[in-house]
């Protein structure tokens, strides 16, 4: 059975994406620890990050820091925070969100009922920015 990420990168199910290519797509969680919170997935099904492969695993984090480096920019963030963690979907996932401290680690502070119109706006904002950085072709319309 596919995961919910997988079902998300073929249509099954909407999601927000920031970023999209062969290997490894990016889209907005919908319970995010701030503004612009963003999942950077392999279009592989890997289970755990242990489980992929070099190429696999360096590419998931290379597009990881470009959106960071965005996400600072366009949230106005002191930096961009970083965790894979895996447990509560067995599809490797990185998250990454523009935060001000380390308060801002906290799953048990995600918004578990965003606003779907701030969402919109907040990958809007995300997709401008990384086309502004130089990333175009991997930014959906």
């Amino acid at each position: 059975m596919s995961t919910l990420f997988t079902r998300i990168l073929n249509g099954e199910i909407p999601g927000r994406f920031v970023w999209r290519e062969p290997e490894v797509a990016a889209f907005l969680t919908t319970g995010p620890l701030a503004d612009g919170h963003t999942l950077v997935v392999p279009t592989e099904e890997v289970d755990r990050w242990t489980d992929a492969s070099p190429e696999i695993l360096a590419k998931v984090m290379e597009v990881a820091r470009r959106i960071g480096a965005v996400q600072v920019e366009v949230f106005h963030a002191a930096r961009a925070g970083l965790i894979v963690a895996g447990y509560e979907i067995n599809h490797l996932h990185v998250h990454v969100w523009p935060s001000q401290s380390m308060a801002e680690f906290n799953f048990a502070n995600a918004d578990q009922n965003p606003d779907p119109d701030v969402l919109d706006a907040n990958a809007e904002k995300l997709r401008q920015g990384l086309r502004a950085a130089g990333y175009g072709e991997f930014v959906p319309s």
